[in-house]
């Protein structure tokens, strides 16, 4: 990191970039690449990009082709939130929450594009295919063999704090500029996490704001700089994410918009891990110091280290939950897990 930058943020090392074929494609491999990449102009071509290229009217009437009028969730915040989806400081959101018609929201979002303290409105992970039928369709995308739902996020400037996924994700930016700053899995210690029940979204974030980070108050925040990368999107670019990396997001325009795409390559029957971290939480976190050593290094015998040692001694066929995760034994544990909460 450039140790003489006038600001923390600058002189972090940019993502690297991947090219497309000259199909226009990225390798199925990529798709499941272990590291984050940039891809310039991946999605050029939507008419959807396009459209934004003209204007931010002609992007908003071009969607409004598309719209299913149903009502979609806005979080609305005022001008001194600098468009910053965050807590009040008793913990509270500092948006509220509402459906509205999406007509109505445009309006607002353009009637405000010239001020200079804009109103922060937010319409964050609308599904495509509820909202914006036969969207896709017109605006189609490769994505190496994966099987993934799209998402719409579009308003006025605002700083996401940073977050992670639990899946594998493609962002394309349609309108408006997107700046991402990502840190690896590891950094959480360094991050400063908030609550992991009450937050803006359902995702864990930190508490540092990257606009002006307090090293007083979060010194471990300089670590995670130092491991730092930054990605400067245009419309048409994409960036590719795998599970588990932390991401700050700015949309630095009057209005902008995402579109992104989410997938697992774990079989679907399987569970979610944070589930799991909550039910630890609640099971294992206030028992006593031996107690909890004790569950630890069960956790490491039968899952984290879970090896063919593990289970040699048992037969094959009586293995029960400790054999192949079908979906006949993730139905058995499911009612297992059902049971010990209906005591």
């Amino acid at each position: 990191m450039n140790t003489n930058s006038t600001h923390p943020l600058d002189g972090l090392p940019h993502l690297p970039e991947k090219k497309l074929d000259e199909a226009g494609n990225l390798s199925a491999a990529d798709f499941t690449s272990p590291t984050p990449f940039i891809v310039r102009g991946m999605v050029r071509d939507w008419p959807l990009v396009q459209a934004a290229q003209q204007s931010s009217d002609a992007l908003r009437s071009y969607l409004l082709g598309f719209y299913s009028n149903k009502p979609v969730m806005v979080s609305s915040g005022p001008p001194e939130n600098r468009g910053r989806v965050f807590y009040k400081d008793d913990m509270s959101l500092n948006i509220n929450m509402h459906k509205a018609d999406l007509r109505e929201i445009f309006e607002k979002i353009a009637a405000s594009e010239d001020d200079v303290e804009q109103l922060c409105l937010y319409v964050a992970a609308a599904h495509v295919d509820t909202y914006f039928p036969e969207l896709l369709k017109a605006n189609p995308i490769d994505l190496g063999g994966q099987t993934a739902n799209g998402f719409a996020w579009m308003g006025t400037r605002t700083q996401i704090a940073p977050h992670n996924d639990s899946t594998y994700n493609l962002a394309c930016v349609v309108g408006g500029r997107r700046r991402f700053v990502v840190f690896p899995p590891d950094q959480f210690r360094n991050l400063y996490l908030g609550p992991i029940d009450n937050t803006p979204a359902g995702r864990t974030i930190s508490m540092v704001d990257l606009s002006q980070p307090d090293f007083n108050k979060f010194p471990r925040f300089k670590q995670a700089l130092e491991v730092a990368q930054v990605a400067d999107l245009e419309p048409g670019d994409a960036i590719y994410m795998p599970p588990l990396w932390w991401h700050h997001v700015d949309g630095l325009e009057p209005f902008n918009m995402l579109v992104n795409f989410w997938w697992r390559v774990s079989p679907k029957h399987l569970g979610l891990p944070a589930p799991a971290l909550d039910h630890a939480i609640l099971a294992i976190r206030d028992l006593s110091q031996s107690e909890r050593k004790y569950w630890r290094d069960m956790f490491d015998y039968y899952v984290f280290n879970a090896n063919e040692d593990t289970t040699a001694h048992i037969p094959q066929d009586k293995l029960g939950l400790l054999g192949s995760l079908t979906p006949k034994t993730v139905q058995t544990i499911r009612a297992k897990l059902k049971g010990y909460f209906q005591r």
